[in-house]
């Protein structure tokens, strides 16, 4: 059974975390379905510094953010300060910039290069980067996908996955496998489900769609991941029930 720490992505309650009175609400509302930790998703109108005296009221760890790569060279020394603030270890970035996806194989190979560079910058900081996957990830360049030639051409001290299980799936990989893959390049995994309705792939809270979690969680333990973050990108039901449910159905398979 693994074992590790269940987190919150914060992105899932977007919606509802425009002003500082909504996001007080929704870290305590997240807090109560039994979260300890979240990974953070932009700053919104608060302060890094109001952030964190919100979380630590309401007794939320940072495991990590999103961030988008443009901001990390951009504004690169508030990055790290914002990270050192909340006490969180890895910056991910949250998906490839449209300029390097739409150059093919190419445009991989330079998304990797920048990458491998940004990392090592951010790891002489005292920080790990890594990478969150969609499934565009996995077109194929001759008999290897996107994300095959990312990791191949990163130092794995340099860039960590974030595999996304719903994603690994709806790109038609094995999560499994490719958590497997990732042994020791993945502190951090994301987790979400996949129900079929209305003849299409949809979101479903984890433990509620067709993923093999059982099978996921032994991939989990074998691969070395600490936190379990839930990130549901749309909800057919209020976004704090969704997490809810997804935290006591992680709970159930051991997590905490």
């Amino acid at each position: 059974m693994a074992k590790g720490t269940i987190a919150a992505q914060l992105y899932t309650v977007r919606d509802s975390m425009s002003t500082p009175e909504e996001i007080a609400s929704s870290l305590k509302k997240v807090a109560k379905a039994g979260y300890r930790a979240v990974e953070m998703a932009g700053l919104g109108p608060l302060t890094a510094q109001q952030w964190k005296d919100l979380l630590d009221k309401n007794g939320l760890t940072v495991c990590a953010s999103h961030t988008g790569m443009d901001r990390l060279q951009s504004d690169f020394d508030a990055v790290v300060a914002e990270h050192e603030l909340w006490g969180a270890k890895q910056v991910n970035i949250p998906s490839m910039p449209a300029q390097y996806r739409e150059g093919g194989e190419q445009g991989f190979l330079n998304f990797a290069a920048a990458a491998d560079d940004l990392g090592a910058k951010l790891r002489a900081a005292g920080l790990r980067l890594g990478y969150h996957n969609h499934s565009f990830e996995f077109v194929r360049f001759g008999k290897k996908t996107g994300l095959q030639l990312l990791l191949e051409n990163t130092d794995p001290a340099n860039l960590m996955s974030q595999i996304d299980t719903y994603w690994v799936q709806h790109g038609g990989g094995d999560p499994m496998a490719w958590i497997r893959l990732v042994k020791g390049r993945m502190p951090i995994l994301h987790v979400k489900d996949m129900v079929i309705a209305d003849g299409g792939q949809v979101y479903a809270e984890v433990g509620e769609g067709n993923l093999n979690w059982p099978a996921i969680m032994e991939a989990s333990s074998f691969a070395g991941v600490e936190y379990f973050v839930v990130e549901q990108d749309r909800c057919r039901r209020d976004p704090f029930e969704s997490l809810a449910m997804s935290w006591a159905n992680l709970h159930a398979l051991g997590l905490d």
